[in-house]
């Protein structure tokens, strides 16, 4: 089996809501995502995408990820698609590091992978570890009150899992926004505090010690390094997302007992491939995680939530979905969706899904010949 030709295709992805984190100082107000599909000599066809969460979130854009595509996608024609390690190394040695460029074409080599065994990726990710995911909403940075209602609001949806966007330069209003969270929270319901890098230490140990919240802290602060200055002055625990690109931060952060547990992101991360290695290594050294994507529509949640699924439950923590902050659905009623507070996935061989065409429209670019 050979990969014969590689399409492209970009999509302005509008928010149904402008959102803001790290305090307020990122806003978005819609995501720019590309789309790739590997057609095969054997009639499989695979689906992946790539969705940076705009330019400021992470060192990602869109627009690099279309000119990476262009140097990574003719080395694969002609290979087996099935080869993924073998694939992975050629696309590190055509373009060393931008792994987020390299996430959509690996994500559509597993659904070809999981399309030939005739078997749904979390089956090859591990196996089912139960029938579905509790889902993690996620609450924008705003007054304590307006949080407050957003949290209500996705009570109401089944959530009882929900992330909430914190940081910025005033203690004191962090401090009114987690006691207004903490005085209306249920008694089955966790809260993660994602201050998204906006803390620096001394602030970071200020609010924390400051506050009674009964859970996780995110990414308090911008580097590694400071972040294990706050784990070591401070008693909540720690997770960490956006300083993790790659398999030796990780292992980085647990020599420095820097966290308790991190997000897992195949987006941010290169792709499921690396995904599922950082997943197991988190497993293996009992840390508990978030596994989710970057950003992006029904395509990359359901990816996402396939290495999910397949995670063990003690390990596993509540998944966040993007889609339902969209305004558009490329495949309506179909792949991961939050069902009062539960995630399924379909059952089908690989991702279970693909876009419809017509939504996607003209292509950006087809490759299909090296060079």
């Amino acid at each position: 089996m050979n990969i014969t030709r590689i399409t492209m295709w970009h999509k302005t992805l509008p928010l149904t809501h402008a959102y803001a984190l790290s305090g307020g100082r990122l806003q978005f107000e819609s995501l720019d995502s590309t789309f790739v599909r590997i057609d095969t000599d054997h009639g499989h066809t695979g689906w992946g995408e790539g969705c940076p969460w705009g330019n400021t979130y992470l060192p990602a854009f869109g627009a690099g990820l279309r000119v990476a595509l262009g140097l990574l996608a003719p080395t694969l024609i002609g290979c087996d698609p099935r080869a993924i390690d073998a694939l992975n190394r050629r696309m590190d040695a055509t373009l060393p590091g931008h792994p987020y460029a390299k996430a959509p074409l690996d994500m559509a080599l597993w659904d070809i992978l999981g399309q030939c065994a005739e078997l749904p990726l979390y089956a090859l990710l591990g196996g089912s570890e139960g029938n579905w995911v509790a889902a993690n909403s996620s609450i924008p940075t705003g007054d304590p009150e307006q949080m407050v209602a957003l949290i209500e609001t996705a009570r109401s949806q089944g959530y009882r899992t929900h992330s909430a966007k914190i940081g910025g330069t005033k203690p004191d209003l962090d401090r009114a926004r987690i006691e207004a969270i903490e005085s209306t929270r249920q008694a089955d319901e966790r809260v993660t505090y994602d201050v998204n890098r906006a803390w620096t230490p001394g602030l970071a140990i200020e609010v924390m010690n400051g506050v009674q919240a009964s859970g996780w802290f995110e990414q308090p602060c911008e580097t590694l390094a400071e972040c294990v200055q706050v784990r070591r002055q401070t008693r909540q625990p720690l997770m960490l997302d956006e300083c993790m690109h790659t398999l030796s931060d990780h292992l980085s952060a647990w020599r420095l007992g820097a966290c308790e547990g991190v997000k897992v992101k195949p987006n941010r991360l290169g792709g499921l491939t690396r995904a599922r290695q950082v997943r197991d290594f988190g497993v293996s050294v009992g840390w508990r995680m978030h596994l989710e994507d970057v950003g992006g529509t029904v395509i990359a949640d359901t990816a996402a939530l396939h290495l999910a699924l397949s995670t063990p439950e003690h390990n596993r923590l509540a998944s966040w979905l993007c889609q339902p902050h969209l305004v558009d659905d490329p495949a309506p009623g179909r792949g991961a969706r939050n069902v009062d507070g539960r995630i399924s996935l379909p059952d089908g061989p690989g991702l279970g899904l693909a876009p419809d065409l017509d939504w996607l429209g003209t292509p950006e670019a087809v490759f299909d010949r090296k060079g």
